[in-house]
């Protein structure tokens, strides 16, 4: 489930949204890497994209910052 992304590609756009999402909304392959959890939190940049999963918010908002980025929790 951890993909790399180059982070550094977004230069300039240092805001990301943090939200939460349902493992169950997700595709199956990913649904099997997610180790019983049923919620994910996903990291996305200004124009939606998915940039990263990870299994709770602290750890997206630590992923952002040492990216220096500024993350913004969507509800």
């Amino acid at each position: 489930m951890n993909t790399p992304y180059d982070f550094d590609a977004l230069a300039g756009d240092d805001i990301v949204y943090v939200r939460a999402v349902e493992v169950s909304d997700l595709p199956k392959d990913v649904q099997l890497q997610a180790q019983g959890l049923e919620q994910l939190f996903a990291v996305h940049d200004a124009s939606g994209e998915r940039l990263a999963l990870v299994k709770d918010r602290k750890l997206a908002f630590m992923l952002a910052r040492q990216n220096d980025l500024a993350p913004v929790n969507v509800h």
